[in-house]
């Protein structure tokens, strides 16, 4: 018989904080997620009272896991979180501004140790580690929610980069002069098109050219999003199918420069996009092919995480507490 697990089993929490919602969990050495919920990342315009409503509502679930004598620290994902200084630094998508210490701010809070990464990067060693990238030690994880991340594994290693910046795909220029990122002051990202915000600015902007009939001229502009896409694609809406061929083709477009780049054995497609299916995979995987050089072709699986949304950031965020010494 296996021998019995003791109550002294250290534990890890996992927290993402993403540019709408900020998801938090305790997890076990199997990946096991023990429990876990969720809050607005929205809710303070300073970042103190963040970790405080982040405190509240972490600590009872620490105490429900068995105080903070079983945990061994708190790793966090949270977008532009550099590995090497534990700070935030000019994200975008977040409604704090400039350089936060983070890590340092969240320590002095919670008593525990807390190393921080970028959240696409908490999300590929999740992926690594307990889902569709198992195995593997070359693949791209690229996340389609509020934003575009991405997370870079070469050699079993993620790419952090001289700075702890590497791996920013969604902010490489897709098209020299495109959509304004109103985050950045850049044209053309890939985030400005290919994150459920890009899909929004794509309705609107074809909805504008065309005459189209579609069942998005209903939809309030402010009601507008890329669930209301997906549904009237899914309706067989010629329009709502047209924004996500033309969203597939700047992916697949990217895609295919990122695998010339580093090579990789699959690209594991991650958040809230993913779930319009081949709606916006199919467009994806011909365009990606469609621009690659022949030596890259067919080569490369396009993968959807199967694991619960949200789970492989909290997951691979709780993962770098086990490298702590």
């Amino acid at each position: 018989m296996p021998e019995a697990k003791t109550s002294l089993e250290q534990l890890a929490v996992g927290i993402d904080i993403g540019g709408t919602g900020t998801k938090f969990g305790i997890v076990d050495r199997l990946g096991n997620l023990l429990f876990s919920r969720e809050m607005s990342t929205r809710g303070h315009d300073e970042i103190e009272g963040f970790i405080d409503e982040l405190y509240n509502n972490l600590a009872p679930l620490i105490e429900q896991a068995g105080g903070t004598g079983r945990i061994k620290g708190i790793g966090v994902g949270a977008p532009n979180g550099n590995y090497y200084t534990g700070t935030v630094e000019y994200a975008p998508n977040l409604p704090w501004k400039g350089i936060l210490p983070l890590a340092k701010m969240m320590e002095a809070k919670f008593k525990l140790p807390v190393v921080l990464t970028n959240d696409a990067n908490a999300a590929a060693i999740g992926e690594m580690m307990y889902g569709a990238a198992q195995g593997m030690k070359d693949f791209i994880m690229i996340t389609l929610g509020t934003g575009v991340g991405s997370g870079i594994v070469a050699n079993g290693k993620l790419i952090y980069g001289h700075d702890g910046f590497a791996g920013e795909l969604g902010h490489t220029i897709i098209i020299p002069d495109g959509r304004l990122h109103e985050g950045t002051g850049k044209k053309g990202s890939l985030e400005s098109y290919a994150s459920a915000t890009g899909v929004r600015l794509t309705a609107l902007e074809l909805m504008e050219a065309s005459k189209a009939p579609s069942a998005l001229r209903d939809v309030p502009k402010d009601k507008l999003d890329s669930k209301k896409v997906y549904e009237a694609a899914r309706e067989g809406d010629e329009l709502a199918k047209e924004i996500f061929e033309y969203t597939g083709k700047i992916l697949g477009l990217a895609l295919a420069n990122f695998v010339m780049f580093s090579s990789p054995e699959a690209i594991v497609l991650f958040g809230g996009l993913t779930k319009a299916g081949e709606l916006i995979l199919r467009p994806t995987r011909e365009h990606m092919e469609a621009n690659l050089i022949q030596v890259f072709q067919n080569k490369v699986k396009i993968l959807v995480s199967h694991l619960k949304e949200s789970d492989a950031a909290i997951l691979g965020a709780s993962a770098l507490v086990w490298e702590l010494k």
